[in-house]
């Protein structure tokens, strides 16, 4: 029978290594490579084909969000597991409307990924098991209520303004921003001043806590593999 395909994006080497590790037990599972960026992630998926994506969120060059959100532009069908510290609802939901189809805590993956991966890989839904009792119980709730679970109408970002503001949080001034994205400073503060309209942030502060409360950005968590 023909093994699971899968694509690990994490730049943490130790880690993403450490994933291959356990997958490398699972007789039906095989990793045919890693990305240490969004980037190089979008360009793999691309090569490599595979059946299922691990996605890290908080990655370097081009986050997780925005590759997820590129890579399933060119190949709906891709079956990508979001890899993320953040676990509430409203991020959750922001996740699952970019297509993705699980969202595992970064705490608990490794006792769950070669479960998580195979149901995806058949087409299901995968929540770690704290955020799907939540949501669960949350859907309850309102459909007793008669109400149906409708959130803020999402703000649509371009993918240059998604990695425009990435590189803002990470405190890029513009001209390096404009350097590392090839573009000139004038379209950068295009960009920016966009990004602020459409978001109703007026300070650069405030685009990067933006950043950080919706995973453009998130501080490094530590997995334990084994």
């Amino acid at each position: 029978m023909k093994p699971i395909t899968v694509l690990l994006v994490e730049d943490h080497t130790i880690v993403r290594a450490g994933l291959k590790a356990l997958l490398k037990l699972e007789k039906d599972i095989e990793v045919l490579g890693g990305a240490g960026n969004g980037r190089d992630a979008v360009d793999k998926a691309k090569a490599l084909k595979p059946d299922v994506i691990v996605m890290d969120i908080a990655m370097p060059l081009m986050n997780g969000l925005e590759a997820t959100r590129q890579i399933l532009h060119g190949d709906p069908d891709t079956r990508i597991l979001i890899l993320s510290a953040h676990s509430d609802d409203a991020y959750v939901e922001k996740v699952l409307e970019l297509g993705a189809s699980g969202y595992l805590i970064k705490q608990t993956v490794a006792t769950i990924l070669p479960e998580a991966i195979r149901d995806v890989y058949k087409g299901k839904r995968f929540l770690s098991p704290s955020i799907s009792k939540r949501l669960h119980h949350h859907e309850k709730k309102a459909q007793s209520r008669g109400e149906l679970l409708i959130g803020k109408q999402p703000v649509h970002l371009t993918s240059r303004e998604m990695e425009v503001l990435q590189l803002i949080a990470e405190g890029k001034a513009n001209k390096e921003t404009a350097d590392e994205l090839h573009i000139s400073v004038k379209t950068v503060e295009k960009h920016r001043q966009s990004l602020m309209e459409k978001l109703n942030i007026h300070d650069t502060a405030g685009l990067t806590r933006h950043a950080i409360a919706t995973g453009v950005i998130e501080s490094s968590v530590q997995i334990t593999i084994l």
